[in-house]
């Protein structure tokens, strides 16, 4: 079973900027999407992106379009989320999944492994 380890999180200001890292513990090949996901105190897991195994399919929140990117190092088995123009509502732990299918998908059941999550703040 394949592990995914989160990185990347920590403590900025209002406007600033964090990148978020998922690595991989061993390549998978074939298709499968790799998702990011969020979940704040109290509220539900929310899909936040997702990229195809191409790289060349990706689909977005629509409060983080313009703002996150999603990208994959398939040579890494690593994948990013460049998140800029951070707002408080950002507050999240943020989680990284794999779903083994070639479609995207933003509910949190049709991904089948996780990571542990890592914790992003932003302040006012």
């Amino acid at each position: 079973q394949v592990q995914l380890v989160e990185s990347g999180g920590g403590l900025v200001q209002a406007g600033g900027s964090l990148r978020l890292s998922c690595a991989a513990s061993a390549r998978t090949f074939g298709n499968h999407v790799m998702g990011w996901f969020r979940q704040a105190p109290g509220k539900e897991r929310e899909f936040v992106a997702a990229i195809s195994w191409s790289g060349s399919n990706t689909d977005y929140a629509d409060f983080v379009k313009g703002r996150f990117t999603i990208s994959r190092d398939k040579a890494k088995n690593t994948v990013y989320l460049q998140m800029n123009s951070l707002k408080p509502e950002d507050t999240a732990v943020y989680y990284c999944a794999r779903r083994y299918y070639s479609d995207t998908s933003l509910q949190p059941g049709e991904y089948a492994v996780w990571g542990q999550g890592t914790q992003v703040t932003v302040s006012s």
